[in-house]
C-alpha cells in the first residue's frame, strides 16, 4: 500500500496548492460569462481579420471553459454565423489563455512559464490563421458546416449552449451585483466546476502516480536530458503526443506537465504539452462528429503544426533571453496542509466557493446540472428571461 498512498499524498498536494488558483480564475470567468451575451460573441466574430482575432482571443480568455465546453461552444458560435477560423481561436483561447492556468503554472512551475502561456498562445492562434488561410478549401469549409449543422451530440453540449448572462440594463457593476447578476455569477461559475472537475481530478492522480512510480532516469532518457539541442528540438514535437495519449484536457494537464518538466523535458515542450488539450483523442473524436472525418484531420494536422511552432519560438526566444527557469529547481509539492499563505488563501476561496454553492442550489442549480451534458439546443441560449435558471429571483 506505501506506493499507492505515496502517489495519492502526492495528488493531495498538489490539490491543495492550486485550490485557490482555480476558484478564483473560474470566479472572474463567471463575472465576465454574467454579464456578456453570446449572442455579442457571435455578432463580433463574423471575419477572419486580425482584429477580429484578437478580439476572439480575448473573448475567449474571458469566458473561460474545460476543453469539451470550449469545443462544442465553438461549434455553436459556428453554426450561428461566426467564422470558422475565429470560432477556433475562440477554442484556444478559452482552454490555454485563461487566467486561472497562468496562476496554476506559477505557482507549480514558475512565472515564466506563465509569461510563455500568453506569448505562445497568442503565437499559436496566428500560426493557425496563415494555415487555414493557405489551406482550408471551400468545399472543405461547407462539408464541415453541412456536419455540423446536423447538430451531433460530443461532450458538454447542455453547457455550451447555456447563455447565463443578465439581461437587464445598467453598468457591468449594477447588472453584477444585482439579484440576477449573483445568480448568473454562481450558476456560471458551478457549471464551469461541474465540467472541468473530472479531468482536474484524473489529472490529478495521474500526475500523483507517475511522479510516485516512474523514475527519473526514464524521464531523463526519454527527453534527451544531457543533449541540449536535441532535447529542444525533441520536446515541442514529443509534448503534443504525450497530451493526446494522456487523455486529460485544460487545467487537469498542468500536474502532469509539472512531473515532465521535472522529468526533464525541454521548456518549449511542457508549453506544447499544456497547448495540446485540445488534441487528445476524445476530443479528436468530437471533431469527427461536429465537422466530419477529413476536416477533423484537417485540424489534428494544422493544430499540431501551430502548438509546435509555438512551442519552438517560446524555446528558442525565451532561452535566448535566459528566460528558462532552472529545471534542477523543479519541484513536485509534497508537503500537504502547512500555516502558510497557500492555506489562509484556499481557507478564503472556499469560503467564497461554498457561498456561490449554496446560492447555486437554491436558484434551481440541480436542474442546470441534469442538462448540462444534453443535446445541443439544450439550456439557455438567449431566449426570454435573464439566462438563469427556473427558481432564479
Amino acid at each position: 500500500m506505501h506506493p499507492v498512498l505515496h502517489a495519492l499524498s502526492i495528488t493531495g498536494s498538489m490539490t491543495w496548492e492550486i485550490a485557490w488558483a482555480l476558484i478564483l480564475g473560474f470566479g472572474l470567468s463567471a463575472v465576465v460569462q454574467a454579464v456578456v451575451r453570446k449572442s455579442t460573441v457571435v455578432a463580433l466574430l463574423g471575419d477572419d481579420r486580425p482584429r477580429t482575432l484578437a478580439l476572439a482571443a480575448g473573448l475567449g480568455a474571458a469566458s473561460s471553459s474545460c476543453s469539451y465546453a470550449a469545443v462544442a461552444l465553438a461549434r455553436s458560435l459556428f453554426r450561428k454565423g461566426a467564422d470558422f477560423t475565429a470560432a477556433m481561436a475562440f477554442e484556444i483561447a478559452s482552454t490555454n489563455l485563461v487566467v486561472e492556468l497562468g496562476v496554476i503554472l506559477a505557482l507549480l512551475m514558475g512565472w515564466q512559464f506563465t509569461v510563455a502561456e500568453f506569448v505562445g498562445g497568442p503565437i499559436m492562434i496566428v500560426v493557425l490563421a496563415v494555415l487555414l488561410r493557405l489551406f482550408l478549401r471551400e468545399a472543405l469549409l461547407r462539408e464541415a458546416r453541412a456536419q455540423a449543422e446536423r447538430g451531433l451530440a460530443g461532450s458538454m453540449e447542455g453547457h455550451a449552449a447555456m447563455d447565463m448572462s443578465v439581461r437587464r440594463p445598467g453598468s457591468f457593476l449594477r447588472r453584477l451585483f444585482s439579484p440576477e447578476g449573483v445568480t448568473a455569477t454562481a450558476h456560471v461559475f458551478v457549471m464551469e466546476w461541474a465540467a472541468i472537475l473530472r479531468d482536474l481530478v484524473i489529472g490529478l492522480l495521474i500526475a500523483g502516480a507517475i511522479a510516485a512510480w516512474v523514475p527519473d532516469a526514464f524521464w531523463r532518457s526519454f527527453f534527451f536530458e544531457g543533449h541540449p539541442l536535441a532535447a529542444k528540438l525533441w520536446g515541442p514535437l514529443i509534448g503534443p503526443l504525450v497530451a493526446m495519449a494522456s487523455f486529460v484536457c485544460s487545467i487537469g494537464n498542468v500536474p502532469l506537465a509539472v512531473v515532465l518538466w521535472k522529468g526533464g523535458i525541454s521548456f518549449g515542450g511542457v508549453v506544447a504539452f499544456i497547448f495540446a488539450d485540445l488534441l487528445i483523442l476524445p476530443i479528436l473524436t468530437i471533431y469527427r462528429k461536429y465537422y466530419g472525418v477529413r476536416m477533423a484531420l484537417f485540424l489534428l494536422g494544422t493544430f499540431y503544426v501551430a502548438i509546435v511552432v509555438a512551442g519552438y519560438v517560446v524555446e528558442f526566444v525565451f532561452g535566448g533571453l535566459g528566460l528558462v527557469p532552472d529545471q534542477a529547481r523543479a519541484r513536485i509539492p509534497q508537503e500537504g496542509v502547512a500555516l502558510n499563505y497557500t492555506t489562509w488563501l484556499n481557507i478564503a476561496f472556499l469560503v467564497l466557493a461554498a457561498a456561490l454553492l449554496v446560492r447555486f442550489f437554491r436558484t434551481g442549480g440541480r436542474e442546470m446540472l441534469r442538462m448540462m451534458g444534453g443535446a445541443p439546443t439544450a439550456g439557455h441560449d438567449g431566449g426570454e428571461g435573464n439566462g438563469t435558471a427556473p427558481g432564479s429571483p
